[in-house]
């Protein structure tokens, strides 16, 4: 009969340590193919490779992940759906002025995705999803039109509050966020390849979210504007 101690150290022996990489496996499969597909492309990439990759069988990968498909839009689904989930969370309980919130979320957002190799996906999305509609779709679902519907939520908040003037929402939300997915595109095309080329994208994402904050900004009243006028 085993002991109260002897007992004690089975439960946290190796059992629990299998069970502990067990439910680790899924998120290390995640980020050997998001490497692996951001350094080869997604239709260059084997299954296998990613199971090579995260040290695992093909038979233990298709456990979790029956195709490459399922792979792809796992990692859309936990590393860039999550962040807007996120932020729209945040949104939610914001009590403060619209610009504070948009330059805190858009910020944290983009800069945590920039410095990630999630940057990637965008890549892999422009260049390779019109040979895989079902991915173009997915990602349409839970990472376009979210997050285009959160960025619109937040102009129309100040707007309504009249901390930002009238503006068009849909050439406003993709003002916002074109720039910083070319900011992506380029992390992982020039700037991967000509030292030259690379930039610091962490100042480009501040800057560009304060440029446009500016261009938000309500006009000044007619009389003040009149006076600054007269002034020059």
């Amino acid at each position: 009969m085993k002991s109260p101690a002897s007992a004690r150290t089975t439960a946290t022996g190796p059992a629990s340590v299998r069970q502990r990489r067990k439910e680790a496996r899924p998120q290390e499969l995640l980020a050997a193919a998001l490497e692996l597909f951001v350094e080869r492309g997604f239709k260059a990439t084997r299954s296998e490779d990613v199971a090579a990759r995260a040290g695992v069988s093909k038979g233990t990968l298709y456990l979790y992940y029956p195709s490459k498909e399922d792979l792809l839009k796992a990692v859309i689904e936990h590393r860039v759906s999550s962040e807007i989930a996120a932020g729209a969370a945040e949104a939610a309980n914001f009590q403060g002025p619209t610009d504070e919130l948009l330059r805190t979320i858009l910020t944290q957002w983009w800069q945590r995705i920039y410095d990630s190799p999630v940057s990637g996906v965008f890549k892999i999305i422009i260049t390779e999803v019109r040979n895989f509609p079902e991915i173009a779709e997915f990602h349409r679902r839970v990472v376009v039109e979210p997050g285009q519907r959160l960025v619109g939520q937040l102009l129309q908040r100040g707007i309504d509050r009249g901390e930002f003037r009238h503006v068009d929402l849909h050439s406003a939300v993709h003002s916002l966020i074109f720039p910083m997915i070319m900011a992506c595109l380029h992390k992982h095309s020039l700037g991967a390849c000509i030292p030259e080329e690379r930039m610091d994208g962490k100042r480009f994402i501040r800057d560009h979210i304060e440029l446009m904050l500016r261009g938000l900004a309500p006009s000044p009243p007619a009389g003040r504007r009149k006076t600054v006028a007269g002034a020059k």
